[in-house]
C-alpha cells in the first residue's frame, strides 16, 4: 500500500515524543513493503535539533504552510491507498478537513495522545481535530486502550476506533553489560502534572538514600526545582543515547500524565523502551498497566517514596535482574514495532474492505 502520514515530526526528537514512534512503526511498516511518504511542518524550534534529517525508510517532505502542503502534496494524497493525519499537528483541524475532502484512500487520525485529546475536545479547545472530524475519518488509531474506544465511537461517531500502542525497536532497544551509575533514573519533558510525582517518587526519595546517585534527563525543567544533592541533570539526551541512559540505571521511573492516569490503558513509549532494555521499571499506577505487565514479576507499582525505597532494600540484586528481564521479554513477545507495525496493517486492510463493501451496496 502507499501510505502518507503527516505527523509531529520524524526528523527531530527534541522535546516530543512523537518522532521516535514514528521512526519505530515506520521502518517496520517499510519492511512490509509499504510506500511511506512522512510530511512535517518545518518548525523552527525542531531545525536546529533533527537528529534524523534523512529516515532512509520513508520519504520526506518538509512543508512551511498549509498552501505550500496543499499545492504540492495534493496529488500524492488524493492517490494514497491510506492517509494518516497524527495529533499535535499544527493547524490540525484545516489539515484534517483537507485530507478527508482530497484521499480517495482510507482516512486515519493517529493519536499519540489520546486522553489528552478527549480532556482539550471536554474543554472546546478544537487544536488539532474537532467532534465532526472523528466522525469523518475512517478509522481512529488510539495510543489508548480501553474503555476509551468505545466513547470515541459512541459519543464521538468514530466508525472505527482501534488500539495502537506505541511500541518499541528491539535493533536500538537492548541489554548491555554496563557499569550501574545510578540507583534510579527518570527520562522525560518537565510537565506540571508529572512533576508531582517525579518529586515524591524521585527526589523526596534521593534525599533520604545518600548513597544512591539519581538522574533526570529531558528538557523544560523550571530553574527553580530544588533537586537533592545526588540527582543529576540532563538538559537533553537524544535517542542514540537513551539505550545507554537505560543499561547505567539500577532501576528506571516511569511516570504518567494525570489525562493517561485518568483514562488507563495508555503505556508509554519510555515505558517500553526501557523494559526492553532489561532495566526493571518503577511506576505509577494507572488502570491497564497490569494488563500490560505483571505486578511483582514483570514491573514495580510505588504509590509512595515509602514503596521505592522498600524495592530498594528488599529486592536483591539477583531478583532484581529477573524482573527486568521478565519484562523485556514481555515486550519482546507482543509490544515490538514490527508486531505493532503487523497491527496497522491489518486495521487499514479491514478499512479497506469495508469500504469495498459499502461502494458495493451503492
Amino acid at each position: 500500500m502507499k501510505f502518507v502520514i503527516i505527523g509531529l515530526s520524524v526528523t527531530s526528537s527534541w522535546g516530543n515524543g512523537h518522532a521516535t514512534t514514528y521512526r519505530a512503526l515506520l521502518k517496520e511498516l517499510s519492511k512490509l513493503g509499504h510506500d511511506i511518504l512522512f510530511l512535517e511542518k518545518d518548525v523552527p524550534w525542531y531545525a536546529p535539533h533533527r537528529d534524523m534529517p534523512n529516515p532512509d525508510f520513508c520519504r520526506l517532505g518538509l512543508y512551511t504552510t498549509n498552501d505550500e502542503l496543499w499545492n504540492d502534496y495534493n496529488d500524492e494524497v488524493a492517490e494514497a491507498d491510506v492517509v494518516i493525519v497524527g495529533s499535535y499537528v499544527q493547524q490540525g483541524v484545516a489539515v484534517g478537513e483537507w485530507v478527508v475532502k482530497t484521499a480517495r484512500g482510507i482516512k486515519a487520525f493517529y493519536d499519540i495522545d489520546t486522553p489528552v485529546t478527549l480532556a482539550k475536545l471536554e474543554r472546546g479547545d478544537y487544536e488539532y481535530i474537532t467532534p465532526q472530524l472523528i466522525s469523518q475519518y475512517d478509522v481512529y488509531l488510539s495510543f489508548t486502550g480501553g474503555p476509551i474506544l468505545e466513547q470515541l465511537e459512541q459519543q464521538y461517531g468514530s466508525p472505527a476506533a482501534r488500539a495502537l500502542y506505541c511500541s518499541v525497536d528491539p535493533e536500538n532497544y537492548y541489554p548491555e553489560n554496563k557499569q550501574q551509575k545510578w540507583q534510579l533514573g527518570y527520562l522525560g519533558t518537565y510537565s506540571d502534572d508529572r512533576q508531582p510525582t517525579v518529586e515524591m517518587l524521585l527526589n523526596k526519595v534521593a534525599k533520604v538514600y545518600p548513597d544512591g546517585q539519581f538522574v533526570v534527563a529531558g528538557p523544560q525543567y523550571p530553574q527553580d526545582i530544588e533537586w537533592a544533592d545526588n540527582v543529576e541533570r540532563i538538559e537533553h539526551l537524544p535517542p542514540a543515547q537513551h539505550r545507554d541512559f537505560y543499561n547505567t540505571q539500577k532501576y528506571t521511573l516511569n511516570v504518567t500524565r494525570a489525562d493517561m492516569i485518568k483514562a488507563g490503558y495508555a503505556p508509554s513509549v519510555r515505558l517500553f523502551e526501557a523494559a526492553a532494555c532489561g532495566v526493571p521499571i518503577i511506576s505509577d499506577y494507572w488502570e491497564g498497566l497490569t494488563t500490560i505487565f505483571e505486578e511483582g514479576t514483570e514491573i514495580l507499582i510505588a504509590r509512595s517514596a515509602i514503596d521505592v525505597l522498600a524495592f530498594f532494600e528488599n529486592i536483591n540484586d539477583e531478583e532484581r535482574k529477573k524482573i527486568g528481564e521478565r519484562g523485556r521479554q514481555k515486550v519482546m513477545q507482543a509490544h515490538t514495532a514490527k508486531a505493532r507495525a503487523k497491527e496497522l496493517e491489518s486495521y487499514m486492510q479491514e478499512a479497506i474492505a469495508v469500504k469495498e463493501k459499502e461502494m458495493t451496496k451503492v
